[in-house]
C-alpha cells in the first residue's frame, strides 16, 4: 500500500523527527519527506499503517497533514 500525504513540514529537522516518530509507531514502513513538492508531500509505503493514525500522529506534533487524492 502506498499513501500520499499533503502536509505543512517545512525543515529537514521537523521531517526527520517526525520520521522518527512514525517509524516507531509503524516500524515496517518506508516513509519519505519531498519538501521541496508545493505540497510538501510525506509518502509512506507498507502494509501495515492506517492513514488516519499518520495524521493523528502529525497533528498531535502540531502539523497539517490530509491524503491526497
Amino acid at each position: 500500500m502506498v499513501e500520499v500525504f499533503k502536509t505543512d513540514v517545512r525543515w529537514q529537522k521537523q521531517a526527520k523527527m517526525l520520521r522518527a516518530a512514525l517509524s516507531r509507531q509503524f516500524p515496517f514502513i518506508n516513509i519519505h519527506f519531498d519538501l521541496n513538492d508545493c505540497d510538501r508531500i510525506l509518502r509512506i509505503e507498507g502494509s501495515d499503517f492506517c492513514p488516519l493514525k499518520v495524521i493523528e500522529l502529525l497533528e498531535m506534533n502540531g502539523h497539517f497533514c490530509v491524503v491526497l487524492d
